[in-house]
């Protein structure tokens, strides 16, 4: 039986994200047809962008889309599976594809595997269990199987000869859920997920002000994004979106700098996907050096400005 992939597209105000691309590469590992799927309002000009990868895009444009409310999204989503004969629908594991995604599979009655790491076969994954410390692995049985993909561990798909784009009639039903408002964070850094370099803060920092001295120069030095660990973040130090962990955001940018981070699991579960780990701490025993390619022991308020320095003098 040939397999047919829908993806659910993720998106921002100006462009596709590199999450949703994971998730192609991911479903091109099962083999088969891949589709995609763009929801919302006003989305043609990123269905267009989508078709650069898939197969085929669907795009479904309503009202009730504009604000991606998980409600009507996932009865969309479900529809539009059922019509193109879908064996997998795939998602990024985002914050918005696990609000989504179990709604989507108790509406087609399927078997989910989700913030999946590896794809074996058509029906079996690998996913990290107990912060990454185990590795399990996932087999579904229902004819229609609901995925969402960890995108670190998959590289964005490549580009191809643009696939067929076909606007989509639907019904997004009866909808409970009311859009209040979106308390976006603004920053011209790059958002912390999208970013190839991270520069990450943690107590070691010692303040909000250790912050502003040291991590937010070194970041705009390098153009960074800018992440922290837990306990900065449920400090009040820093907005909660800039944390970095398994209760956090996942990211495996080129280069990522942990300072003032001591490496508990819990963060490490975040990060260490990254190509390239820098770690400053004064603790030499601390664990972040175990998952570090380099360390630096010392106190992060006499290193961190050094290295400022000899990086403006390159």
């Amino acid at each position: 039986m040939s397999q047919v992939h829908l993806i659910v597209a993720e998106y921002d105000s100006n462009h596709l994200k590199k999450a949703c691309l994971s998730a192609i590469t991911a479903a091109q590992k099962v083999g088969g047809t891949c589709h995609g799927l763009v929801l919302g309002k006003g989305v043609k000009h990123f269905a267009d962008a989508f078709a650069k990868y898939v197969d085929t895009v669907h795009y479904a444009e309503h009202d009730a889309l504009e604000h991606r409310l998980a409600q009507p999204d996932a009865k969309v989503i479900a529809d539009v599976a059922k019509s193109a004969g879908a064996t997998h629908v795939w998602a990024a594991a985002t914050v918005n594809g696990k609000d989504v995604m179990p709604r989507v599979a108790v509406r087609l009655e399927a078997a989910m595997a989700s913030d999946i790491s590896s794809v074996v076969n058509e029906k079996t994954y690998q996913r990290p269990m107990w912060a990454g410390d185990i590795t399990g692995t996932v087999e579904l049985h229902t004819p229609v199987q609901v995925i969402t993909v960890r995108p670190t561990e998959f590289a964005p798909a490549e580009q191809k000869a643009a696939g067929q784009i076909q606007s989509v009639s639907v019904d997004p039903g009866d909808v409970q859920m009311k859009f209040v408002g979106f308390d976006e964070v603004k920053s011209e850094r790059p958002e912390l997920t999208e970013a190839s370099i991270v520069v990450s803060g943690g107590r070691g920092v010692k303040s909000p002000e250790g912050f502003k001295k040291l991590i937010e120069p070194l970041a705009d030095h390098l153009n960074a994004a800018i992440g922290a660990s837990r306990a900065v973040c449920d400090a009040g130090w820093v907005p909660n979106d800039w944390q970095v962990g398994q209760t956090g955001k996942v990211v495996a940018p080129k280069l990522y700098f942990a300072i003032g981070i001591s490496g508990a699991i819990q963060h490490v579960a975040g990060m260490k996907g990254s190509k390239c780990i820098v770690a400053i701490n004064k603790d030499p025993e601390a664990p972040i050096f175990q998952v570090a390619d380099y360390g630096l022991v010392g106190d992060a308020a006499t290193l961190v400005p050094e290295l400022i320095e000899k990086l403006k003098a390159l």
